[in-house]
């Protein structure tokens, strides 16, 4: 219990320095850098795909993105979660199974 919460003292202390430090900057997307490289690069450059749809604003983008890693959260905790009690559940049967010869 002591181990988790220095863990989670540590993630939020991570998270909040660069809001600090960084004050009056914007944390932009790796595409929009990528963008601007590119046009430094060859200006005449035309992307091969438009976006099909484009959010209202970046509160919807920002919202979508959170979504998104939640989901992805959601399914990496989910997984390991069922292959902990997979390996609790082999380990219990070859106990029984150990037990069942023995005697």
């Amino acid at each position: 219990m002591k181990k988790s919460l220095l863990l989670l003292f540590l993630v939020v202390i991570l998270a909040t320095i660069p809001l600090i430090t960084q004050q009056g900057t914007e944390f932009g997307g790796a595409d929009g850098e990528a963008e601007e490289a590119i046009t430094k690069i060859q200006p005449e450059y035309k992307p091969w795909f438009n976006s099909i749809w484009e959010p209202p604003g970046a509160e919807t983008e920002s919202l979508l993105f959170a979504l998104q890693a939640a989901i992805g959260a959601g399914f990496i905790g989910y997984f390991i979660g069922v292959m902990r009690q997979r390996t609790k559940q082999t380990k219990q049967e070859m106990n029984e199974k150990s037990k069942h010869v023995t005697h």
